[in-house]
């Protein structure tokens, strides 16, 4: 069994924070799961603190999640992890590789200047050209810039009062200041969450909406099933992950009349919908890569390895 001492950046009792501890200790005999609220930066001693234990002293830190919901803290804290990875700690995936995807305007625009086809999608500070942009789409989804798993997103639509609109907007704008308003497209109540690990395609499943939301999400009542998606989807989500050369990702691709759209790539792939709706444990080949990782020495940046 390899001596590494390896930690988990989540939430402690989540789900996916415990099955990749537990993987962990499974294939090293450590386990430590790290809350980033109770993490301390000593520049004066140059120490990485969690509780006693000096973090940059780690041979690897893993990422799962660093806060319960997209926000600006989510970015402070990933900074406290660079000072990790300039001391020597490999960290999985590297925080500036990381902090492209947390704010979803990053996400689109590099997305867009690649060519890539997303739904429609506008961005703008002026309320008025907002309130168009509605009018124009007929119906819309807000977003806000910090946001996972649909939280903090509404559905509004031309038919609607635009004083209404407007108090949504309003709304958004108080927390965003930037307005990012994405036209609804019509998937059928159902998108696919295709997974990578170190650039290579593990497989994909599906989220199928409840028949009562627009959105596929399990916290909206939706729930995972297997897919097979086509290989011009699997190119088109791997160009999409390589933008981003994270570890371990999901691309979320929505199927529609006019061929695959992106929603996002995911700054933390989740390991849920593969358990679910695959019967695969992605935690375990995630480990088995860092291992290979720590072992081969590679430092900076992805390299292929074979994961069985």
């Amino acid at each position: 069994m390899p001596n590494y001492k390896i930690g988990v950046i989540g939430l402690p009792g989540k789900w996916s924070t415990e099955v990749l501890a537990d993987e962990v200790e499974k294939q090293t005999g450590f386990r430590q799961v790290i809350d980033m609220a109770l993490v301390s930066l000593d520049l004066a001693e140059g120490r990485l603190w969690f509780g006693d234990d000096d973090l940059s002293t780690y041979d690897a830190l893993i990422i799962k999640k660093i806060t319960r919901q997209y926000c600006p803290n989510t970015l402070d804290r990933l900074e406290l992890l660079k000072f990790a990875q300039a001391k020597g700690v490999q960290v999985f995936s590297r925080p500036d590789n990381i902090q492209q995807l947390i704010n979803r305007l990053g996400c689109t625009v590099k997305m867009a200047n690649a060519g890539l086809p997303m739904p429609e999608t506008v961005i703008t500070e002026d309320l008025d050209m907002a309130l168009d942009t509605v009018m124009r789409f007929q119906s819309a989804i807000l977003k806000p810039l910090f946001s996972t798993k649909a939280q903090g997103m509404q559905q509004v639509n031309s038919g609607m009062k635009k004083s209404h609109i407007i108090r949504e907007l309003k709304k958004l704008q108080a927390d965003h200041p930037s307005l990012y308003i994405q036209k609804t497209i019509e998937f059928g109540g159902r998108d696919l969450g295709l997974m990578f690990l170190n650039n290579k395609y593990l497989g994909a499943y599906a989220r199928v909406g409840h028949k009562d939301t627009w959105n596929t999400t399990i916290h909206s009542g939706g729930h995972y099933a297997p897919a097979t998606p086509e290989q011009n989807v699997i190119d088109l989500a791997f160009k999409a992950q390589q933008l981003f050369d994270m570890d371990y990702t999901t691309v979320d691709v929505a199927l529609t009349d006019d061929g695959p759209k992106i929603f996002e790539v995911s700054a933390f792939g989740g390991f849920r919908g593969a358990h679910e709706a695959m019967n695969m444990n992605v935690a375990e080949r995630y480990v088995q890569y860092i291992l290979q990782r720590l072992q081969s020495g590679s430092l900076c940046t992805n390299t292929q390895l074979t994961i069985a």
